[in-house]
């Protein structure tokens, strides 16, 4: 057995999920663009750690399929189609589609929990703080689909949504765009609080295929 110390194993794999989610920020938030080559030594320089953690990040974004491994490129940021978009948005709307009906079977304490969410991210939205805002959503949609109590629908809508957060990012670019999805959000918030599960499934559905049209123009 390993004679190292326990507490410097858990400090690494700290580490190497912190440099993952900061490299997932720079994708999501379009620092790193879509066919961009990532250079490991800049990131690793940016983030002040040394290139390990950043490979290993890069080995869990390639998984997630937010990268692609490409021979003589190196790892790119990924690049999605218009079909692969419009693919992924049917799924996606689809399952937060099923969710929504279960959700409203949830215990009251969780529904108020994803209240409470949707009431800090409306101060997120009027400060017009865009990352946090986006962050907070994320975080809704994931606790929505968690109150459907399936570990197979939760999986698959991770993966998808993971694919498609830098897309649903940059689909709130335009005020208009943002104002329109946040309405949908308030409308999703009043069929969970009463708890009607028909019509949250309904919203929730066009809400995620109204991201098409609020993406499409900088989709290749």
């Amino acid at each position: 057995m390993s004679s190292q110390d326990p507490s410097r194993l858990i400090e690494r794999v700290t580490l190497h999920e912190e440099v993952t989610h900061r490299l997932r920020d720079m994708i999501v938030s379009l620092r790193l663009r879509p066919g961009e080559r990532i250079q490991e030594m800049e990131v690793a320089q940016l983030l002040g750690v040394s290139r390990t953690p950043v490979r290993e990040a890069i080995k869990v974004l390639t998984a997630e399929g937010l990268v692609e491994l490409l021979p003589l490129r190196g790892a790119i940021v990924k690049v999605f189609s218009a079909k692969d978009a419009r693919d992924m948005l049917e799924v996606i709307a689809l399952v937060e589609s099923y969710a929504g009906e279960l959700a409203c079977q949830a215990s009251q304490d969780k529904i108020d929990e994803i209240l409470a969410m949707h009431r800090q991210m409306q101060t997120l939205y009027e400060a017009r703080n865009r990352p946090a805002y986006f962050a907070l959503n994320q975080r809704i949609h994931d606790a929505l689909i968690a109150l459907a109590d399936n570990d197979t629908l939760s999986m698959t809508h991770a993966t998808l949504s993971k694919r498609m957060r830098s897309l649903r990012y940059s689909g709130n670019a335009t005020p208009e765009n943002w104002s329109a999805a946040m309405g949908e959000h308030a409308q999703m918030m009043v069929a969970l609080a009463a708890r009607d599960g028909r019509a949250l499934s309904r919203i929730m559905g066009e809400h995620i295929r109204n991201t098409w049209p609020r993406i499409k123009d900088v989709v290749n």
